[in-house]
């Protein structure tokens, strides 16, 4: 068995200070440097989306976390972050990305928002992760990062209904924490047969 570590989006907008900071984001990055070393492969994710983009509030004259209705689905509306080239996008500066293997950028389809580092929000469109693990032969993935209720745990779920043995260590993940999405994510990542420690 083959185990790789997935960073999920610890990204400069997503820390104390970030256009959508997750409390306490910044906390876990030394923790999961530290770990790193303990894992066959790490594979880095990185929120990547163009300005304009259509899961920012700023683009449909709307209220940031107020929800709206997508041809796939429904949509929280963000406010803008991780715009590609931007200082926001970058990684945290502490994170050690040169240990990684792989950087997966995700969400930079202007129509389609992207949490999954495996598919994007219409569930159909693959992100290509699942194909270059496989032909890595890794089957078993150990998921940290930002935020917990959701690309932490949309990335988890796809995992494991492609068949991955996945574990999310809730000590090395934040949560954003909006209208009970946490407690209903750690409900859904175990449901789905997620391991959450």
């Amino acid at each position: 068995m083959t185990h790789a570590l997935v960073v999920i989006d610890v990204q400069n907008d997503f820390c104390p200070g970030g256009a959508l900071a997750v409390e306490g984001g910044d906390q876990i990055v030394q923790p999961i440097n530290a770990l790193m070393a303990d894992f066959d492969a790490v594979i880095l994710t990185q929120d990547w989306h163009p300005a304009g983009h259509s899961s920012f509030a700023s683009t449909h004259d709307a209220e940031p976390m107020s929800m709206t209705e997508m041809p796939y689905g429904p949509q929280v509306l963000w406010p803008d972050h991780c715009i590609q080239g931007s200082h926001g996008a970058k990684f945290h500066p502490d994170l050690e990305i040169d240990r990684a293997d792989l950087i997966l950028r995700k969400g930079f389809n202007p129509d389609l928002d992207s949490y999954s580092a495996f598919f994007e929000n219409d569930h159909e469109t693959p992100t290509g992760l699942d194909g270059y693990l496989r032909s890595r032969g890794i089957d078993s993935l150990t998921m940290v990062g930002l935020a917990t209720d959701f690309c932490v745990n949309w990335s988890a779920t796809d995992a494991a209904r492609l068949g991955f043995d996945v574990t999310v260590r809730t000590d090395l993940c934040r949560a954003i924490d909006f209208d009970g999405s946490l407690d209903a994510a750690i409900e859904g990542m175990k449901g789905a047969g997620v391991r959450v420690g």
